[in-house]
């Protein structure tokens, strides 16, 4: 039945990819099962992906912490700042955001008015405090993925393109796939690292699924007057209700939408558009002149929103690694490396607990 491999990867995105370059260190025959023709095609395709160490909150940043210095060493971050701003009346918030990240080490920066005003000209006289995270960078993430796709073949994995699984059944030790082509194979260990889908991937292999959710996020590139200082920090407010930051002479905004969706090709609504452009116009005096581009992607989280790595409770055959939300990108390293040590290969940078699948129930 088909060909056989130790490890199949169902998921050639950021998740798939950097676990398969991973892998392919401790020996085995490892697949990559990407559903679409190109590998990247649907969240990681779609990314406005930054480095920084609030993001996803407490319970994360220690995979975004241990990512660093491998996203550092392999050339993918480009030094650019975060920037959480404040309304009058929420500064004690603020206080307590950023002590929730200093008391774990990250470097943040309380700033007054006249240092925000500085960092992004024409602020609205109502932005009255900001903190800042110098630390922060933007990400190569077209690269990171790339690079990563590129050391698992060189490690000998196979990356299979419109490969989409239908069918997985225990067969003693081994899976037995089928994918939508009609082409067969067999996997010791099946790996979920499907995205949206994984809830999914888990229901056609007869294991209980963890109750994934993806949500669809808008992002829109503009033109705006005055034109966007290069030196723009990422801009982020305490409420989560935007962010923005450069992209070349352009401006990258999103309304930081979480609207439900099922995994499909996520594709932009002009209400989410315009709800990022009104946000926007509430926060600088700046003119838009023009929507360039829009564009849409899907984050998927667990109930508890944190990313879900190891072995299913029900089917020890089949490996989690999936609900990493909007914070894959930033992590990837040290998600890589956790889930290969939980299959056996290296060390964890940090204590896997937290992302058990037993945690869910």
């Amino acid at each position: 039945m088909g060909e056989r491999f130790d490890l199949a990867v169902v998921g050639a995105g950021m998740a798939g990819a950097s676990l398969a370059a991973q892998l392919v260190a401790g020996g085995g025959r490892v697949v990559l099962l990407e559903a679409e023709d190109s590998a990247g095609y649907h969240s990681t395709g779609r990314s406005a992906a930054f480095w920084t160490e609030s993001y996803g909150g407490p319970a994360v940043q220690p995979l975004t912490t241990a990512s660093g210095p491998a996203l550092h060493e392999g050339g993918y971050l480009t030094p650019r700042g975060a920037l959480t701003l404040a309304r009058a009346g929420q500064e004690a918030a603020l206080d307590r955001f950023a002590h929730s990240f200093t008391a774990l080490g990250v470097r943040v920066e309380p700033l007054d008015r006249a240092a925000i005003v500085a960092r992004v000209p024409g602020l609205r006289a109502d932005w009255v405090a900001g903190a800042l995270e110098p630390d922060c960078c933007d990400i190569d993430v077209a690269g990171l993925h790339q690079d990563s796709l590129a050391r698992a073949r060189r490690g000998g994995a196979e990356l299979w393109t419109a490969a989409r699984l239908i069918a997985a059944e225990r067969q003693g030790a081994d899976w037995a796939l089928t994918l939508a082509d009609g082409r067969e194979l067999r996997a010791g260990l099946l790996v979920n690292a499907a995205g949206a889908w994984a809830d999914g991937v888990a229901r056609l292999a007869g294991v209980r699924p963890i109750g994934l959710q993806p949500y669809r996020r808008t992002v829109a590139q503009l033109r705006v007057s005055p034109a966007v200082p290069a030196n723009l920090p990422l801009v982020l407010d305490l409420d989560e209700r935007f962010y923005f930051k450069p992209q070349g002479a352009r401006l990258w905004l999103s309304p930081h939408d979480e609207t439900p969706s099922p995994p499909c090709d996520a594709a932009p609504e002009e209400v989410d558009v315009a709800l990022a452009i009104d946000r926007l116009e509430g926060v600088v005096n700046w003119t838009v002149e023009r929507v360039e581009h829009r564009w849409a992607g899907l984050r998927s989280f667990a109930p508890d929103r944190l990313p879900v790595y190891g072995f299913a409770p029900d089917q020890p055959g089949f490996f989690w690694f999936a609900g990493q939300g909007g914070f894959g990108i930033q992590t990837a390293p040290a998600a890589a490396a956790l889930g290969a040590a939980l299959l056996g290969h290296g060390i964890s940078p940090v204590d896997p607990a937290p992302f058990a699948p037993t945690r869910l129930g």
